[in-house]
């Protein structure tokens, strides 16, 4: 009898960058969990690199950790194919690293805007690129970026963040239509606020309340409302879904509304 798990992924080879903390690590958790072979990237979160392989294995998972910068993009694409080498093929890159910088417009630094842009876009690029090359072989694969509704809607103080993000969009279209030939789809999926600890640590009680009362369904998000999105754009099931930008936001983008960063 044929599987009615929707998001089986027995057999799939993931990359994942960014999985050490966070959505990332999310991410890749549920990817094993489903059953992929996963290898995922890490920079400053070697604590969270081994929590994320503990995960994994504790359901019987598979995965390998590697430490890049991705604000070097040549050490990007040296991971990627570190991990197609090892797992002897890809199917599908989720490219999910990349920091957030808060400033008042007036106090943005060239170097808080290379940081943004190098990561959330040069560096996904040419993993992009790292990858693909290796999914011709195979006929098929999935290019997933992982975007923010800071892409499409404004809040104060995330000026090179929502252009990086805005930009990863028009490249998940671009990528789309050059892509299809190759029966390679690219999607992406932009969370609203999701509670991790890179962005809720210096947060009081009271601001979490509050960010929750800014989310139509009133709480925030977490990593385990992205991952399961992710898992299923890599299935079967969407062969036919590409060039589109998918919220995970509670209704955040609905409203039109984001929590303005400087309350």
């Amino acid at each position: 009898m044929e599987s009615t798990n929707m998001t089986c992924l027995t057999g799939k080879r993931i990359i994942v960058t960014g999985g050490g903390t966070g959505i990332g690590q999310g991410i890749a958790v549920r990817l094993a969990r489903e059953g992929a072979r996963v290898c995922f990237s890490y920079h400053a979160s070697a604590k969270g690199a081994e929590e994320t392989l503990r995960q994994i294995a504790l359901h019987g998972g598979q995965a390998s950790a590697f430490p890049a910068n991705l604000q070097r993009m040549e050490e990007g694409v040296k991971m990627v194919e570190q991990a197609v080498e090892e797992m002897g093929g890809l199917d599908a890159l989720v490219c999910n690293a990349g920091p957030t910088i808060t400033r008042p417009f007036l106090e943005v630094t060239p170097a808080d805007w290379d940081c943004m842009h190098h990561i959330h876009l040069r560096t996904a690029f040419f993993c992009a690129q790292a990858a693909v090359r290796s999914m011709q072989a195979t006929g098929r694969g999935r290019l997933i970026f992982i975007g923010s509704v800071h892409g499409r809607a404004s809040a104060p103080l995330f000026g090179p963040y929502a252009a990086a993000k805005g930009g990863l969009e028009g490249l998940t279209r671009q990528l789309a239509i050059e892509l299809a030939p190759l029966k390679i789809t690219v999607n992406c999926v932009a969370p609203g606020l999701v509670e991790v600890e890179s962005y809720f640590r210096d947060y009081p009680e009271y601001r979490r309340e509050e960010a929750a009362r800014q989310v139509p369904i009133g709480r925030v998000g977490f990593p385990d409302d992205i991952a399961p999105m992710v898992a299923f754009l890599i299935t079967e099931q969407t062969d036919f879904l590409t060039g589109q930008t998918i919220p995970i936001d509670g209704g955040q983008l609905a409203r039109l509304s984001l929590l303005r960063a400087d309350e």
